[in-house]
């Protein structure tokens, strides 16, 4: 693929799987949630190789350094090669271990709690977050 010389960051993040449409990371630059050296960076702006971003998407954040520019969207794999991942382990593990807390439920049909099914219900969250 030949490497372009000119290449929006809108684009680049869309080529490289960070969002889904080109208008979603057009917006992120927008909204100020894709960051170069601390300042926010517009749609248009041009991506060089060796500049590092720091992109917000919901409540994942990442740490991006530019290794090579690719025009259009490819697969995750041949993505990869693009850019590195220096996102720091810390913000990586804090924000899989969201999506690990236990899922406290009840059957259906057993009706409301009691007061003590409640204390024992806030005992392990209490136990959980701690």
């Amino acid at each position: 693929m030949p490497d372009k010389e000119k290449l929006r960051i809108d684009k680049y993040l869309w080529a490289i799987r960070v969002f889904k449409t080109r208008t979603l990371a057009a917006d992120a630059c927008r909204a100020g949630r894709v960051k170069l050296d601390g300042s926010n960076v517009k749609p248009s702006h041009e991506v060089k190789i060796g500049e590092v971003y720091n992109v917000s998407k919901g409540i994942e954040k990442k740490v991006i350094k530019i290794t090579g520019l690719l025009e259009n969207r490819v697969d995750a794999k041949t993505a990869i090669m693009f850019y590195e991942d220096i996102t720091p382990e810390e913000e990586t593990v804090a924000f899989k271990s969201m999506f690990h807390a236990p899922i406290l439920k009840r059957d259906r049909g057993t009706g409301r709690p009691t007061k003590r099914d409640r204390r024992e219900i806030d005992g392990l969250k209490d136990d959980f977050f701690e």
